[in-house]
């Protein structure tokens, strides 16, 4: 009695985390949307600004930090691309490799859009 107790409890906890996952997640597109993105848009981003200026992330090292897959991550990127708020170049390291930056303009959306996105992660995510 007291394993299924415990079972029970260990679902609800995964259940409660989904949960809230999709309302921080749905806040987050509600409040990026007047800027013209989605969460998962951000998140691109926000990995992008966190490389050292002048500097670029490989597509594979995206990939591991986004809940997307190989197709809609690249399509994401072109999005971005044909936007003007990121470019694409080879990797040097890697001929069969390919390396995305955010431009000027993207780091410019990113600054302003930052403090948006906080401010929705302490809203959802700090326990009163």
């Amino acid at each position: 009695m007291a394993a299924k107790q415990v079972e029970q409890a260990l679902v609800q906890q995964w259940r409660d985390i989904l949960a809230l996952h999709a309302r921080t997640q749905c806040e987050l597109d509600r409040a990026l949307h007047e800027h013209g993105l989605c969460g998962s848009d951000f998140e691109v981003l926000d990995i992008l600004a966190g490389a050292l200026r002048g500097c670029s992330c490989r597509i594979q090292e995206i990939a591991e930090r986004v809940h997307l897959s190989q197709s809609a991550l690249s399509r994401l990127i072109a999005r971005l691309e044909r936007e003007g708020l990121a470019e694409r170049g080879l990797c040097a390291e890697d001929r069969r490799g390919v390396r995305v930056s955010l431009t000027e303009k993207g780091r410019a959306l990113h600054d302003e859009i930052l403090p948006v996105q906080r401010a929705v992660l302490a809203r959802m995510l700090t326990r009163d």
